[in-house]
């Protein structure tokens, strides 16, 4: 049995490895740096789940909370 398709080619060699760091060692400083910056960001998009009839109307609003962030950015 072949695990891979005829198109394909099977990966020969890996080059690295992210090695995690011990368990309950603190996060590197370029990480914590990288975690504030991530949790700063927002989207300004409302919470919870949206069921849209088209992908007009999806667009209308995500163009709208866009605009919304934009002109409050802006201020």
């Amino acid at each position: 049995m072949k695990s891979t398709p005829d198109d394909q080619q099977p990966i020969a060699k890996t080059v690295g490895r992210r090695i995690p760091p011990p368990i309950g060692a603190p996060p590197a400083p370029d990480a914590r740096a990288a975690w504030t910056a991530m949790a700063a960001y927002r989207t300004r998009a409302p919470k919870g789940v949206f069921a849209y009839d088209s992908h007009d109307q999806m667009t209308r609003d995500r163009e709208r909370w866009e605009a919304e962030a934009l002109a409050r950015r802006t201020r």
